[in-house]
């Protein structure tokens, strides 16, 4: 791990912060991730998803009523600021400048770092889908607070994800699909990709009953890749069937008045750009032919 992040550095495809998980991007690794994402949209453009954009940012109202303070609060980041008056201001700076603590002095504010790139997505859908359903696809910024020195741990990501909302049958069949589409499209770029059942990192005791029953339904799928070592690969996409969770929230029904399902996909961007450096090496101009065509087909 350490030998790897270092080539990273060396590379100048990773540029340190001096925060855990929170290193800046060179010009290189920047275009590989823009690379891939090209390439997925090129791969799901006959599906004819519906783009929408959204900011790193979400009411804390939405966030209460996904649940997500419930089973994951040890990963969110609140957005927090000074609402103070000029003595309080001037206190605030006397402790920044002493070197002491001055978190305190900062409010929460109505909005909350963006956990998953699909969460705003269902809200904005709520109400009667067309006959068929609604694909939607975005890219977001994604905040999970897991410091680590992993290098592909990262508490501030991109993930480029589809959502399918509509009736169970359709949705579980375009899950499944997309899990066969996105192993053989990460394999096709000479990954070792394989695929197995996963669980969310639930919090604490009753979060691991979760855990169980989340696999035994096999609710959530990843496809994993040997980047720091091979006995514990790398999740680099998702594929999660939510059923009812977060169409009965939001009131998301099908075209015939039934409660519709979700599903979603997701590449973690940074994640499928250094399974590529680990494989292929850290200079993309020295990549295999066949691999650069997909990623780069107009160099």
């Amino acid at each position: 791990m350490e030998n790897f992040y270092a080539e990273l550095v060396d590379s100048g495809l990773v540029i340190p912060t001096g925060v855990k998980g929170a290193y800046g991007r060179g010009a290189a690794l920047e275009d590989i991730i823009r690379a891939f994402n090209a390439l997925v949209t090129r791969i799901g453009e006959a599906d004819g998803a519906q783009e929408v954009l959204f900011p790193p940012v979400l009411p804390r109202a939405l966030i209460e009523k996904m649940g997500y303070m419930d089973s994951f609060p040890q990963l969110a980041g609140s957005v927090h600021s000074f609402m103070g008056n000029d003595a309080k201001a001037r206190e605030l700076s006397e402790r920044v400048h002493a070197g002491e603590r001055w978190e305190d002095m900062l409010s929460p504010t109505e909005l909350m770092l963006a956990p998953a790139a699909c969460y705003p997505v269902y809200p904005a859908f709520s109400g009667l889908l067309p006959g068929g359903g609604r694909l939607i696809t975005t890219m977001n910024w994604v905040f999970r607070h897991e410091p680590s020195d992993e290098p592909t741990r990262l508490q501030s990501f991109r993930m480029r994800e589809f959502i399918r909302l509509g009736k169970s049958e359709d949705v579980l069949a375009w899950r499944d699909d997309w899990l066969r589409r996105g192993l053989a499209l990460l394999q096709g770029l000479g990954l070792p990709a394989d695929s197995d059942v996963a669980s969310d990192p639930f919090f604490g005791r009753v979060g691991k009953m979760l855990a169980t029953n989340q696999k035994e339904q096999r609710l959530k799928f990843e496809i994993l890749v040997p980047v720091i070592s091979k006995e514990k690969p790398t999740a680099v996409a998702s594929f999660n069937w939510h059923q009812d969770h977060f169409s009965s929230k939001f009131g998301i029904r099908n075209s015939d008045d039934t409660l519709a399902q979700t599903a979603c996909m997701g590449f973690g961007l940074e994640r499928v750009a250094l399974a590529l450096v680990k494989a292929h090496g850290v200079d993309p101009k020295a990549w295999p032919q066949d691999v650069r065509a997909q990623l780069w087909p107009a160099a």
